[in-house]
């Protein structure tokens, strides 16, 4: 009987490092998803300064739009989380739209070869931002199931695991990124 309950013990401690280890990789996981994403933010953070002072040599009078990209770069650069980091890069997408749209107003501009540079260094890192995004809601959705899954559920809680939030789009961003880009040559 003795050997019994040991036997059993040692199920649920071998059990329980087994959990604890999935949840463990998979939390890193989402770490490092994250990090994936915060870089690929700092990049387009990096080259947008460069970008704006092209465009305010041609457009100087645009001074609302430039003003406008200043304070969503640094909202991105401040938010804290996932959902105030969400918010803050949908209103610099809209900012950075709003900039290319004033570019498509000088000609000169659009053919400088420093503004192209940077306006394909900016598609690439928001493709790498896309994707990043991806990677970390599949980790999230992963560890998040992993969480709620019985047996997991019994010990994530009193192991100090906890779901993790998806990095969403706003509504209007995701209606917008539903519909085909109209791109102009």
């Amino acid at each position: 009987m003795l050997w019994v309950l040991l036997g059993v013990a040692g199920l649920l401690v071998v059990a329980l490092i087994v959990i604890y280890n999935g949840l463990v990789r998979s939390k890193i996981r989402v770490d490092e998803a994250w990090s994936d994403i915060t870089v690929q933010m700092k990049r387009r953070l990096d080259l947008i300064p460069n970008l704006v002072e092209t465009v305010k040599g041609y457009a100087k009078q645009e001074k609302d739009v430039f003003t406008q990209v200043t304070e969503a770069r640094s909202a991105v650069a401040n938010a804290n989380g996932v959902a105030e980091t969400a918010e803050a890069d949908n209103m610099l997408s809209g900012a950075l739209k709003s900039l290319f749209a004033v570019a498509e107003a000088y000609p000169e501009l659009k053919s400088n070869e420093n503004f192209l540079e940077l306006q394909r260094e900016l598609v690439d890192t928001e493709d790498k931002i896309q994707a990043a995004r991806r990677f970390y809601n599949a980790a999230v959705r992963e560890f998040n199931t992993k969480v709620q899954v019985f047996p997991m559920v019994l010990f994530a809680r009193l192991l100090g695991f906890s779901e993790r939030e998806f990095f969403e789009l706003e509504e209007s961003e995701q209606a917008k990124a539903e519909k085909p880009v109209d791109v102009k040559f």
